[in-house]
């Protein structure tokens, strides 16, 4: 199966669910993991895609989404602010850029924001387009066509707004919004022409299948840039005494969504940081990009240590000259 698979989509096929059942129950894991970095290496050469964010608007969020450390549902201590300091996020900008970062996002918390809200952060995406040579991405909650092409005319070439889990687990992880809203957000994006990021939280009780189920709604949608973040459980959310996945678990997950989306960029985000030095087999697993720096609300790697494990692991970081 596993042969007949790599066939496929080398040829440019497509896996079924059952095909994809299948080698990820019955491979052998070791296997499984080498032919999905085989086919990173055919689809995307050695090149990594490294990205960072800022949490432009923090804390008080509307929604209930038992993952979260930033909703105002459960007692998490964390700082709330309506809007980054313009210096520290282009001083993180600049710095994400002389580590060889190509794109730089504004992630803010809540439903959605107001175009007010909206106009407000122009200011801060046009400085960072100006002075340095970073691609601008927004994850702003839920968007009207509206709230959409005004981004656009800041500069913002891609939305990010991840499904966090496969429709049919969606309502245990959230019930404030539908996942048809995230798709109907997804789709508003698409239309004025922004790429799209999405991806999902993997860990949060969920079942083998459902996270395929994941891999393949994200198929159907288009998606090109796939952010696979592990459940990191914080206490006092529903989810602060979820067991935490095996490594095989985790790897696994990553090598099929590579079957799945062999033309996409499968990026490993928030929560890689719990595999500790295991991290790195998930690149050896297909995985071929990341968030790097900070993760919103938890503290990610030093981006030299990123940049050092990417390097030895034999990808092609373009480092600026007057860094290196």
């Amino acid at each position: 199966m596993l042969k007949q698979c790599m066939q496929l989509v080398r040829g440019g096929g497509k896996i079924s669910f059952e095909q994809a059942l299948e080698l990820a129950r019955n491979s052998q894991p070791d296997k499984l993991f080498e032919a999905a970095d085989q086919l990173r290496r055919e689809f995307h050469n050695e090149n990594l895609d490294l990205c960072s964010i800022v949490n432009a608007k923090s804390g008080k969020c509307s929604e209930n989404c038992k993952f979260c450390a930033q909703s105002s549902w459960y007692d998490v201590a964390i700082e709330s602010y309506d809007s980054v300091d313009k210096e520290l996020a282009l001083s993180m900008a600049r710095e994400n850029e002389a580590y060889g970062v190509k794109r730089f996002s504004l992630v803010t918390a809540g439903r959605s924001l107001t175009e007010q809200q909206i106009d407000n952060f122009g200011d801060l995406f046009r400085r960072v387009a100006e002075t340095t040579s970073h691609s601008l991405c927004a994850s702003m909650g839920f968007l009207t066509r509206e709230k959409a092409e005004q981004l656009k005319l800041f500069g913002v070439s891609r939305y990010h707004c991840n499904l966090e889990a496969c429709r049919s687990f969606f309502p245990e992880v959230c019930t404030t919004h539908t996942w048809e809203e995230k798709v109907e957000t997804i789709k508003t994006a698409q239309a004025v022409g922004m790429e799209v990021c999405s991806g999902g939280i993997i860990g949060m009780g969920e079942t083998l299948d459902q996270r395929l189920e994941l891999a393949f709604e994200l198929r159907e949608l288009g998606i090109l840039s796939i952010p696979i973040n592990i459940l990191n459980p914080i206490p006092n959310t529903p989810l602060a005494n979820v067991k935490p996945l095996e490594i095989t678990e985790i790897l696994t997950t990553v090598a099929m969504f590579r079957f799945i989306n062999p033309n996409a960029i499968i990026r490993l985000a928030g929560g890689r940081g719990l595999m500790g030095d295991r991290q790195k087999k998930s690149f050896q697993a297909g995985a071929n990009g990341a968030i790097v720096g900070n993760y919103l609300t938890t503290a990610g790697n030093s981006l030299a240590e990123d940049i050092a494990m990417f390097q030895a692991l034999g990808f092609r970081v373009d480092m600026p000259k007057s860094s290196e």
